[in-house]
């Protein structure tokens, strides 16, 4: 369940970043009774944005395909990855 708190809670912020890093989620901030901000730990913030990431990369993996674009052969991409980063 999401966190929502008015925006004069961010005069404790303490409590706030207490809050962020515990609940590892979003803070809703409202004003005047509208969602107005957002506040986040940036550990919560670098995972949405790798998450974001993997679905953007997802979605033009998807579209590559639905395009009949030629898909890469996994054991040859795995045997470059080795060759590149594994020191024998």
């Amino acid at each position: 369940m999401p966190e929502i708190r008015p925006i004069k809670d961010l005069r404790n912020t303490t409590e706030i970043s207490e809050l962020c890093h515990k609940n590892k989620e979003p803070i809703f901030i409202t004003k005047n009774g509208y969602g107005d901000l957002v506040v986040m730990s940036m550990e919560t913030y670098e995972r949405e944005l790798a998450q974001a990431d993997l679905y953007k990369k997802i979605a033009q993996a998807e579209e590559q395909i639905e395009n009949g674009e030629p898909l890469l052969d996994a054991e040859n991409v795995f045997k470059k990855l080795r060759k590149k980063h594994v020191k024998e």
